[in-house]
């Protein structure tokens, strides 16, 4: 595994997209474009170059939308507030991360990692919210 000083590793993944089909053609003037390539830019550290990949963050994405009402489509529950926001995914990631139990890992990403001695409970987070 490659590491970098601070053990964090940072990679960054461009899609170059070509033209589809003719653009007069009202049937495919909407169509997505054809992939034509690849960029791959390290950032920090020397990350493997066969995990470059965008599928860990639109997974990442897909679970908070599916999971937080405030990221569904076609909806009107939004933040009037950026501080509610930023607090609702907080809210967000410490719960996956440290309470809820992933099929895969039989265990949460926290213990899994050794962050956690143990899966928290809700309770945990209210009185972590409470103690602030």
């Amino acid at each position: 595994m490659r590491r970098s000083v601070a053990g964090l590793t940072t990679a960054m993944l461009q899609k170059l997209y070509g033209k589809q089909g003719d653009p007069e053609n009202p049937e495919t003037r909407y169509s997505p474009g054809v992939c034509t390539g690849v960029k791959t830019e390290i950032v920090s550290g020397l990350p493997d170059p066969l995990h470059i990949s965008t599928s860990y963050v639109e997974r990442q994405n897909l679970t908070m939308r599916m999971s937080m009402r405030r990221f569904t489509r076609l909806t009107n529950a939004f933040s009037k507030k950026v501080l509610n926001l930023s607090a609702a995914i907080a809210l967000h990631f410490v719960y996956y991360n440290f309470c809820r139990v992933h099929q895969t890992l039989k265990t949460t990403p926290a213990v899994a990692s050794g962050l956690a001695d143990h899966v928290w409970s809700i309770d945990e987070i209210v009185k972590l919210l409470d103690s602030n």
